[in-house]
């Protein structure tokens, strides 16, 4: 998979563009930190403390509207329609372990109308089948070498000009160990994957491409960025699902890694008909705090990656202090419901500890909820998994997704059953 940054050379150009010096360092020093104070997700603005389950729910809807004006940007209602048809199966994937199904979904909004191609992988069981939804960076083609899936066409991001280029056929299967799909299906679950720039492609384009084509109107302030798009581009799969006899709507796990995390928690926040979300590595703007201004901070991601979030969220580049909410509470904003969140030791570009005080700090809102919350409040070793209705680990190595995380999220998963 991808990293959260671009080729050096793009990011230098950029950070000159912007004004930012090319010998900015990131804090990697705990000493160095400045000193912060998180808000409390159980207090409201105007100070008044929620006590009980029926205020939370008003606290939830206050948090909510501040993410989008400040952060995400509002997203639009969806009142369109949406068309699936299917373009080729498998029915033997993997020696006959699972059924491998792709379908073009057609979200159609009166004359306008956008396509995103699935990739579903389901294990050959009766029953109603829980599955994980999630993103994939480099087109579906390469989460597994199965030839029967359709090489598309990908964006090519990272070069001089950006573009979209033909898929190249080397390419097949080369996602494989991200994916996991084999020991996803003996596990009885499925996999639902996407392209992600087939939601929204991943640079500066004036929000022209992607799902934002579906609505002309003229953006504000607090108008929906990317992150913000990919979020609304997975419910409107989990619309689709919800069609699919196979599979059990109630127990979708929607997750992300690195941007993509950042996607799968505001997806969960703002969607509560996921069921789990679990975060990768997903720093900044994802399950790591912003005001400890620890590896990636706001004005760093804002400048180099200046379509991911609304425009207000510039008023806090290299002023993370200003920040009415904070991270724990985009976490808060999916309790009850069960959430894992997962560093790596290598990653500190990401904030493993802030990711997990994140997680800490979240916890008296699943406690509130009638929820354990993360059941401790020291960061766990290396490798040592922990969990209550939040769980967490920060394994060896570095940015990406490895067989060592699938292991402990189908673990985790198995809370819903």
């Amino acid at each position: 998979m991808k990293t959260t940054g671009i080729i050096l050379t793009t990011l230098l150009m950029m950070l000159s563009f912007y004004g930012i010096s090319q010998e900015f360092k990131p804090n990697y020093d705990e000493a160095k930190m400045p000193p912060y104070k998180l808000p409390d997700p159980l207090v409201f603005e105007d100070g008044t403390p929620v006590k009980d389950k029926e205020s939370w729910q008003k606290r939830r809807a206050e948090l909510l509207r501040i993410f989008e004006k400040e952060e995400y940007g509002v997203s639009p209602a969806w009142k369109g329609k949406i068309t699936a048809t299917e373009l080729a199966s498998n029915p033997d994937a993997f020696s006959g372990m699972g059924v491998m199904k792709q379908v073009k979904l057609t979200l159609i909004n009166g004359s306008k109308h956008h396509s995103m191609n699935l990739l579903m992988y389901l294990p050959k069981k009766t029953g109603k089948i829980p599955v994980f939804l999630g993103y994939n960076f480099n087109g579906n083609y390469t989460v597994t070498d199965d030839p029967k899936i359709i090489a598309e066409n990908i964006w090519d991001i990272e070069g001089e000009k950006v573009q979209q280029v033909k898929a190249a056929d080397s390419d097949r299967g080369s996602s494989y160990n991200n994916w996991q799909v084999k020991e996803i299906l003996s596990r009885g679950y499925g996999l639902v994957t996407l392209y992600y720039c087939d939601a929204d492609p991943d640079f500066n384009d004036g929000f022209k491409n992607g799902v934002h084509s579906l609505y002309d109107w003229k953006r504000d302030s607090s108008s929906w960025g990317s992150i913000a798009a990919w979020a609304w581009g997975l419910s409107r799969v989990l619309d689709y699902l919800e069609t699919v006899p196979q599979i059990d709507s109630k127990k979708v796990i929607v997750m992300g890694h690195s941007r993509l995390g950042k996607a799968a928690l505001w997806a969960g926040a703002t969607d509560q008909r996921f069921a789990m979300v679990i975060s990768n590595n997903s720093g900044c703007g994802g399950a790591a705090l912003s005001k400890r201004i620890y590896g990636e901070t706001v004005g760093r991601i804002n400048t180099v990656f200046p379509h991911w979030f609304c425009d207000n969220y510039n008023k806090y580049n290299e002023k993370e202090d200003k920040l009415p909410v904070d991270q724990h509470e985009l976490l808060a904003l999916i309790a009850p419901r069960p959430l894992y969140v997962a560093s790596a030791e290598d990653d500190q570009w990401a904030d493993p500890k802030g990711e997990f005080l994140s997680c800490v700090a979240a916890s008296p809102v699943y406690q509130l909820l009638g929820k354990e919350g993360l059941p401790v409040t020291e960061m766990p070793a290396v490798n040592s998994p922990v969990s209550g209705t939040i769980g967490y680990h920060i394994r060896s190595g570095g940015h990406d997704v490895k067989l060592y995380d699938w292991q402990r999220y189908l673990d985790f998963a198995d809370k819903l059953r």
